[in-house]
């Protein structure tokens, strides 16, 4: 299908505004998940990703993510401040800033999705700088390797729309700093449950309607490979739902969080893959992602980490396997790419590899991060404004 720079630049606009409603979409989808008295600072953490990132991006997050490579690692000066970066397309499908708008979206909603690592305890001020040092140091950084021309571009791996890029650095971002801040007070000796369960069904109707633009846009196009990224996403998010409710059935009564946690990982996994797999095959890496980030949890619970919205276990593990499966299940009919069940080994090698490197550099870098920033100013607020709540202690307002 040719490339109509007209339809291709609506769609790309439209696009980005579903992906930015993605970025609240994460806060009510956290905040009915935590306490009453944290219902704020959960939304409200959301929200300022978006501005702390806008601005990051601009200054300097875009090109070095997106500028010419430099030894694979990251990318030069050369946009700094979008210098270069034209408003006009030209003789080209998009314009450079339009394509500057679309995954600046992508760059906020994951630090959205990082807070899951920091509910109820994280100091004002300490997210400010983690948000901005982590955005730099671990998105950047993996958003060149995959899609900025860097090494792993080199090597072959396959990300669609950010499985490796957003996913697998949030999830296991989150994880390392929950594991740096430690647990909340009070965590596993009583009941710490959501207290808005309606918000959290919101937030998740949010995330699946503006995953629309997250997949389908990253065909920048409006074309066949678009159509098909949308279809298997709707799919693998359907599947993932009821494959989650059926095991969480099987165990006792189904939960609507954990159907719509389910869906979320569908959304997940298939987004490393969307532009490659059919629906059929959609169906089984949403199937599996629902019962496999479903155990996640579990493990995590099991393990009594406070890691307790879950963006390692749904995020990070579907991330995962949304990965690998591209590197699977990838047929050359959709968009010319063959995965491991057409033969193509290298392929699966590939984003084996690029899964893994990610997930053990998102995690380290994080921990360190987080840790710089303990020792320093501290990650926590003190004791007695934890028990108070953050809607209080840190803003002055409250939830009615």
């Amino acid at each position: 299908m040719p490339v109509d720079s007209g339809s291709t630049t609506v769609w790309l606009l439209c696009a980005s505004a579903l992906v930015m409603l993605m970025t609240p979409g994460v806060g009510f989808f956290y905040g009915g998940l935590v306490r009453k008295k944290n219902f704020i600072s959960m939304v409200f953490l959301s929200f300022l990703s978006l501005a702390l990132v806008s601005l990051q991006w601009i200054l300097f997050g875009y090109t070095l993510s997106f500028g010419p490579d430099v030894g694979g690692i990251i990318g030069n000066l050369d946009f700094l401040g979008l210098s270069g970066v034209s408003a006009s397309a030209g003789d080209a499908a998009y314009a450079p800033m339009l394509f500057m708008l679309f995954q600046l979206t992508f760059a906020a909603v994951t630090v959205a999705i990082v807070t899951s690592g920091m509910a109820e305890r994280i100091k004002l001020s300490a997210f400010v700088i983690f948000a901005l040092l982590w955005t730099t140091l671990v998105y950047d950084p993996v958003a060149h390797w995959v899609w900025g021309n860097g090494w792993l571009a080199a090597l072959g791996t396959v990300d669609f729309a950010g499985g490796i890029v957003v996913h697998i650095t949030a999830g296991f971002g989150a994880l390392a700093l929950a594991l740096v801040i430690g647990k909340r007070a009070g965590f596993g000796t009583y009941s710490m449950d959501p207290h808005n369960i309606p918000m959290t069904l919101l937030g998740a109707g949010l995330l699946w309607f503006g995953w629309f633009g997250f997949n389908g846009g990253s065909a920048l196009a409006a074309n066949d490979v678009a159509i098909n990224a949308i279809v298997v996403t709707n799919t693998s998010a359907a599947a993932g739902a009821l494959a989650w409710l059926v095991v969480n059935w099987m165990k006792g009564r189904p939960s609507s969080i954990g159907m719509v946690s389910g869906a979320v990982a569908g959304l997940g996994a298939i987004t490393p893959a969307a532009g490659y797999v059919t629906p059929l095959t959609a169906i089984l890496i949403g199937a599996v992602a629902g019962v496999l980030c479903y155990h996640a949890m579990l493990w995590r619970i099991k393990k009594e980490m406070d890691e307790s919205l879950d963006a390692w276990a749904v995020h990070g593990v579907g991330g995962l396997w949304g990965t690998i499966a591209a590197g699977t299940f990838a047929v050359a009919s959709v968009n010319g790419v063959s995965g491991l069940i057409e033969g193509n080994v290298h392929q699966f090698t590939a984003n084996v590899i690029g899964a893994l490197v990610a997930m053990v550099y998102a995690f380290g870098v994080t921990y360190g991060i987080a840790k710089a920033i303990d020792m320093t100013i501290g990650l926590r607020v003190s004791e007695e404004e934890e028990m108070v709540g953050l809607d209080i202690s840190q803003h002055g307002e409250r939830a009615r």
